[in-house]
Parts: structure tokens; C-alpha cells; sequence
């Protein structure tokens, strides 16, 4: 359990049930007091642990007019959820988890993760036939002789011992829809989607970079804060925190919508220095070699911390829209609208690999949750069953990226955001928080690995090969964590430009030599766009000292579970 206290250090509950055990690392953020885990049934008999947030507690409560519940937790329901429903109960959940179920009547249990891969989890076998279940990778990869990500939308029943997926949205097949573009609809189904991750015992705030969704995010909580139970708690006004390198367009930016919206902003600045510092501890904690993910990942780690020294313990955050818009800068050179929504379907499905992984775990390596309103289940049936005509970029109608969201809050009488706030481009974290940390990392990057050392890239890593310098070095480094074959197939690979996926990169000719995830990588469309005749730096640094090892444990969990 202490690999992963880092993700709960409110709270540490451990469970036997003969050959089964059930680790929890808490994170109090509804019903301090009492929702201590493991959860239970009426008789004990049921018993849960679960990393999440069910905002439709109360709701389901009501269902369950003949339950008596131990303690105010939205997670309470689960249990009981189960002896009513059985395993078909999963799909009635609104909200973000992962959760482990043990049924001692017959020693059998499932396991559950949410519909977007929000919460992260993974799923481990032994050689002594047990299967173990973790919040990280480091609970469970010394212990287990495979391992892999468990597929979000998915159910494991040790009945069947299989995988089976509970989460079918009409979007998932690809099918191309045609339901006409409602902006009103669209504006309410976000606000609703926001205003219920209100849900809190515990003090909170916003990301707030600047960006069309993270100010959208912003905007809709500054009007709905005022009485609600949090705001009775903690107070009315919102708390904002923004970060990035001195003079930065993210801190700009934010530091105008902040000001517009009246909250009480906190701007963090961080150093490249700081940055490549922190590189190592971000590796080990968000448990990928993927660039693009790093890259975004320290900000972010950097800024959680400090957030989390301020007292406060949940933050709402507007990952998921780029995905569900197609609002990367990409997204210009779509061929179609077929395309376009097969695209973002991709993109979507890939999330927990991505963003979720990045904002997850980032803020849970100091004790923070983050939610994120794009990513609720209703909203996203709602955004993926528009006409993707509607959401293609088209300049000269003055249609950027992401203009349907856009359109749908352009209030004139009662403005959410400013015009050209509202309107400004799309900028990917790891750029707004100032182009001089990518290029400072390549640049780093370049002093330290040798052109020798990426000759004989393919024979040391010949799964996923590192095409760039900085990606050597992220390679390096999490092969020293995680040196396991399962630890390297749980992060995706692939050829990409400016966050693509692979199939998106044959849209242009060009992009193929050019593969940087970083949106100035799209030349003619970006507005600080690389120089094209100026080949990108490759760049990476040599590993540092190898730290001391990490104990090994028996049996540990991050917000979750380890079953034996």
C-alpha cells in the first residue's frame, strides 16, 4: 500500500476475506467523516473499494428505498446496487471510477471501470494463478507475470474470468451521424454536465489555463457556485490556479478570464530548470514514455502540488473537448466529414492512454482529483450524435476549430466569456505554458543523447522505438521503473503529428516528415508554427544516477484494489 499512498493519504483500509484481500488508499472528498473504505452491504457480505466520484448518489439512493446505509459516501450505493441488480448495475453509475466488488457468499468478485477510462486501473495475473487489480502500475508490476491496462467501458467477472464491455453508446460504432447541430442543447447539456462535478465536502477550485475549455469550465462554475452545498461550505467565489513559464500565453490569458469572471486566481511559475528536474518523478508517477504526455504531465504535476499545499483537494479541469470537436489544430486538413467523426471517435476511445492518464495521475501524485465536465457520459451522447458537417473547420465561413462549442455560449446578453477569448486558437497545454519548454527540453535533450546512441535505437528498443532524442530519454527513464515487457505494452505508439492518430497522419503528405505532437507542428494553421524549412530538433538526455529501489509489497492498491 505504500507505492500508492500518494493517491489517498487520508486514509489506509485493508480487507481479508480468505485467499482475497482488498487494499484502499483514501482521498476524502465526500463525507470525510465517515466513508472510510472498504464499503459494505447491510451484512457485510458485499464489500467494495473504489477510486471515484458517483455523482448521481442521491438519485440512486432513492432506488433503493429498503437499503440502510452505513456512512454519506457516493459510493455507498455500489454494494447495495449489486444485491438488487447484480453485475447489470454498472451502466445506472454516472460519474468517474474504478472499483473492485468481492462477494463472500461465493468468494467470487468483479471489477469496473469507467465509461472514458477517467480514474486509471490495471489488471495483473501471477504466477500462482492469482489476479491482482491496482490504481498504478506500481502496485501490482513486481508481483504479477503479465499485466495490461484495463480496457475502460469493461467489466472482469472472476465468474467467467473475462473481460466484458457494459458501456455501448450509439458513437462507438462510428457510424456517421446526422442529428441537426441545436446549440442551446448543446450549451445546456455542459452546463449540466459542470454543475453536477459541484459535487464536494472538501475545498476546491478550477484549472484554468486560458484556453476555450478550461475558461468555459470556469465560467459555467463562477455562475452556479452560489448556492450550492459547496459554496455554503467554502465559500462563493471560485479559486482558479493557472501555470506556466514567465510570460507565457496560458498565464495571460488566464490571468483575463480570471479577472473577468471575479475569481480568486493563483498563477504558478515554473523554470525549464524546474521542469527537467521534475522529469524523472513525473515518468515514475504517470507511468508513460509517450512525449506528448510527458510533456503536458510536468506542468501540470508541478502546479498540483502546489494547489494541494493551498488546503485544496479537488479541481475541475476541460480535458476531453479537443477529442470530441476535433478541436487540434489537425483537424483543418480532415477530408471530410466522415473522416472528421471517425477521427474523433478514435481520438476518444484513446483518451485513457492520454489526457485522462495525464490529468488523473498528475494531480493524484500529491493527494488532488481532478474532474472533467467534457467527459460526462450525457454530454458526450449529445456532442457525438451531431452532424459532424457541423463541426468540420471551414475559414471561409469563419468556422475554426471547435466552433459548434463556441457558438453554442457566443450569449450576447449575457456573455460567458470574452469575444476573443471565446474565439481564441486552440493551444495544446504543453505549448501555452510557453513554447520555450518544449524547445528547452529538446534543446536540453540534444546535450546529452549521441547521434551513436539513436543508431542502435531499434535493436535496445525494438517495441514503440524512440524516433527523437527527448523520446530516448523518456524511454530510458521509465524502462529503470518498469523494466517489465507488460510495463512498455500498456503505452500506445505510433506515428503522430500534433496529437494525431496514426491513421490521421496520412491527411497530409507533409506531416510524415514532420511527426512532433506539438501543435506548431501544423504549419499554415498554427499561429507560431515551427519554421517549415527548418528540420525539428531531436533531442533527449542521459538518465541520471538509478535511484534507490522501491521496496517490494505483497499486497497493495492505489484508490482501488489488490485481490489475490
Amino acid at each position: 500500500m505504500r507505492r500508492l499512498k500518494h493517491r489517498g493519504p487520508d486514509w489506509s483500509g485493508l480487507y481479508q476475506h480468505g485467499d482475497c484481500f482488498l487494499a484502499h488508499q483514501r482521498l476524502a472528498i465526500i463525507d470525510p467523516a465517515s466513508g472510510d473504505q472498504p464499503l459494505y452491504n447491510e451484512d457485510k457480505s458485499i464489500v467494495v473499494t473504489v477510486n471515484g466520484e458517483i455523482y448521481n448518489h442521491e438519485e440512486l439512493r432513492k432506488r433503493l428505498p429498503n437499503h440502510k446505509f452505513r456512512t454519506g459516501s457516493d459510493c455507498d450505493v455500489i454494494a447495495h446496487l449489486y444485491e438488487e441488480y447484480g453485475e447489470n448495475f454498472v451502466d445506472m453509475l454516472d460519474g468517474m471510477f474504478s472499483f473492485v466488488l468481492l462477494d463472500t457468499r461465493d468468494n467470487s468478485f468483479i471489477v469496473a471501470r469507467d465509461a472514458i477510462g477517467i480514474t486509471s486501473l490495471y489488471i495483473g495475473w501471477s504466477l500462482d494463478g492469482s489476479v491482482w487489480i491496482a490504481s498504478e502500475l506500481k502496485g501490482l508490476n513486481d508481483d504479477c507475470e503479465h499485466f495490461e491496462s484495463f480496457p475502460p467501458g469493461h467489466l472482469y467477472s472472476s465468474k467467467e474470468g473475462a473481460l466484458k464491455r457494459w458501456y455501448n453508446p450509439t458513437w462507438f460504432s462510428e457510424a456517421i451521424p446526422s442529428a441537426p447541430y441545436d446549440p442551446l442543447a448543446l450549451r445546456s447539456a455542459f452546463e449540466t454536465a459542470v454543475i453536477k462535478r459541484l459535487m464536494t465536502d472538501v475545498p476546491f477550485g478550477v484549472l484554468l489555463s486560458g484556453g476555450l475549455d478550461s475558461s468555459l469550465v470556469a465560467s459555467i462554475t463562477a455562475r452556479h457556485l452560489a448556492g450550492t452545498k459547496a459554496a455554503k461550505q467554502w465559500g462563493a467565489q471560485l479559486h482558479s490556479f493557472c501555470v506556466g513559464l514567465e510570460g507565457s500565453p496560458d498565464l495571460k490569458a488566464a490571468k483575463e478570464v480570471a479577472d473577468y469572471l471575479g475569481t480568486v486566481h493563483h498563477e504558478f511559475h515554473f523554470t525549464v530548470q524546474d521542469g527537467i528536474d521534475a522529469i524523472e518523478d513525473v515518468i515514475y508517477h504517470i507511468e508513460t514514455y509517450d512525449v506528448t504526455t510527458i510533456r503536458a504531465s510536468t506542468p501540470m504535476f508541478l502546479m498540483s502540488r502546489k494547489i494541494k499545499s493551498l488546503g485544496v483537494k479537488m479541481v475541475i479541469s476541460g480535458e476531453g473537448s479537443d477529442e470530441i470537436f476535433g478541436g487540434y489544430l489537425y483537424f483543418h486538413k480532415a477530408p471530410n466529414k466522415e473522416e472528421f467523426h471517425r477521427e474523433t471517435c478514435r481520438k476518444i476511445k484513446a483518451l485513457h492512454q492520454y489526457d485522462c492518464l495525464r490529468a488523473n495521475k498528475s494531480t493524484s501524485a500529491w493527494g488532488l482529483e481532478a474532474r472533467v465536465p467534457f467527459l460526462d457520459k450525457d454530454f458526450i451522447n449529445v456532442a457525438m450524435a451531431i452532424d459532424p458537417e457541423f463541426k468540420l473547420i471551414k475559414k471561409d465561413q469563419g468556422r475554426i476549430e471547435k466552433w459548434v462549442l463556441r457558438k453554442a455560449f457566443d450569449d450576447e446578453e449575457h456573455p460567458y466569456l470574452p469575444k476573443h477569448i471565446l474565439y481564441r486558437q486552440k493551444e495544446q497545454f504543453s505549448d501555452g505554458v510557453g513554447y520555450s519548454w518544449i524547445d528547452g527540453l529538446k534543446s536540453h535533450a540534444a546535450l546529452h543523447v549521441t547521434d551513436k546512441m539513436m543508431l542502435n535505437a531499434a535493436r535496445i528498443f525494438p517495441h514503440n522505438t524512440p524516433n527523437t532524442k527527448e523520446a530516448y530519454y523518456y524511454r530510458m527513464i521509465f524502462e529503470r521503473f518498469f523494466p517489465q515487457n507488460s510495463a512498455r505494452n500498456t503505452v500506445p505508439g505510433g506515428p503522430s503529428v500534433a496529437c494525431s492518430t496514426a491513421t490521421a497522419v496520412a491527411w497530409d503528405a507533409e506531416w510524415s516528415k514532420n511527426l512532433d505532437p506539438s501543435g506548431r507542428a501544423i504549419f499554415e494553421v498554427h499561429q507560431q508554427a515551427y519554421d517549415k524549412q527548418a528540420a525539428p530538433v531531436t533531442s533527449s538526455i542521459v538518465p541520471p544516477e538509478i535511484i534507490d529501489n522501491v521496496p517490494q509489497m505483497k499486497v497493495s492498491t492505489p484508490g482501488v484494489a489488490i485481490l489475490s
